[in-house]
């Protein structure tokens, strides 16, 4: 067995989800090689805990959902509720061989699936510690441009960061979008003016998401004012969009384009909150440099933002609820175009690099443990 298999495992059920003696965790994997799984079920016995574990794979998922009923939806919610409700720790390993899987399953059907499962999610996000990270797939490493071998390295580089380092720039971060009111994002295509006065912060450096390295809050609801252009491709319900153009007035989106405008849209009138954000967020991984339509690896990107129409996350409620989160990401460096993060007028990121002392601990030198 690979020894990273192990080393990866060890980080997921040691410093990510902390299991503990005792405690039951549900390991849902889809598509991942069983020595992976097995070293998972080994680390979380090492720490005492009691595994659990589910299979899944994307064309039968796909199957299920394409020409599935609201009670069948109704009914699997139900189960997976349950079990969720019996588990302290959840982790889950997603990989895909081909990403597009669910590209023709109606948007009907998907709105209809996660309006069902939402319960599960909610419960799983909110009282349960979880983790959530891809797997290295010929299909992922064909997104990054690169090769199967090269990929694995890089995914294997990225997911083993030593975290703690980030704790004290995230901290500093976390202070000072707390202390903000008012925020500005500039640069090519984008002029966006919200307010994130007395919401709360949350830094996140591998206890849910791996790779991680990002700090959100959320804006409050009706403040979001201007236009914002994401320079990242992404793909949301098995479609792929780029060049995502977002006005805003009230902080709802009253105009939205895309390569796929009219698709861009359906999916922005799922409910009444998609068309309003749900999350700001600054990332800062220092190995993520460049976009491969994965939002777990994207929205962690070295200099990037993300603002998210759709659902707020409980510990920064805006109160913006919909059954849809969709993070769409920005990357700031001068390769990218460039831009800045100010607060109340302040100048906090330029061109993807933190100005502020205490927050350059966050800039990736310091990260990789470089000297300039």
């Amino acid at each position: 067995m690979d020894s990273r298999y192990h080393q990866l495992a060890d980080v997921l059920c040691g410093f990510s989800t902390a299991l503990k003696k005792g405690e039951k965790v549900l390991i849902d994997t889809a598509e991942v090689p069983e020595d992976f799984v097995i070293a998972l079920i080994r680390a979380a016995r090492k720490c005492g805990a009691v595994p659990m574990v589910n299979l899944q794979k994307s064309r039968v998922t796909r199957e299920l959902v394409r020409d599935g009923t609201k009670d069948q939806f109704k009914l699997v919610n139900e189960f997976e509720l349950a079990r969720m409700k019996k588990m302290q720790a959840y982790i889950a390993v997603r990989g895909a061989e081909n990403i597009f899987e669910s590209s023709d399953v109606p948007s009907a059907m998907a709105r209809a699936n996660g309006e069902a499962m939402q319960a599960t999610l909610d419960w799983r996000v909110n009282k349960t510690r979880w983790v959530v990270l891809r797997w290295p797939t010929p299909s992922m490493a064909q997104q990054a441009k690169m090769s199967t071998e090269a990929f694995a390295d890089f995914f294997f580089k990225v997911c083993t960061l030593d975290y703690s380092r980030m704790i004290p720039g995230m901290e500093a971060l976390r202070e000072t979008m707390m202390a903000a009111k008012d925020v500005q994002l500039l640069g090519p295509g984008t002029d966006l003016k919200f307010s994130i006065k007395g919401m709360n912060a949350v830094p996140c450096g591998g206890k849910h998401n791996i790779p991680d390295g990002e700090v959100f809050t959320a804006p409050i609801r009706d403040s979001v004012e201007g236009v914002i252009q994401y320079n990242c491709p992404t793909i949301y319900q098995g479609t792929s969009f780029e060049n995502i153009r977002l006005v805003f007035r009230k902080g709802k989106i009253v105009e939205a384009t895309s390569n796929n405008t009219k698709r861009l849209n359906e999916i922005l009138d799922t409910d009444d909150g998609a068309r309003y954000i749900g999350e700001f967020a600054l990332g800062f991984n220092p190995h993520i440099t460049n976009p491969m339509q994965d939002i777990l690896f994207d929205e962690k990107i070295a200099g990037s933002f993300h603002f998210t129409p759709g659902k707020c996350y409980e510990t920064t409620d805006n109160g913006n609820h919909s059954s849809i989160h969709w993070d769409m990401v920005c990357i700031q460096r001068p390769e990218y175009g460039g831009g800045e993060v100010r607060f109340d007028g302040k100048v906090i990121r330029k061109d993807g690099l933190f100005l502020p002392k205490a927050l350059q601990k966050l800039n990736p030198d310091y990260l990789l443990g470089k000297k300039r």
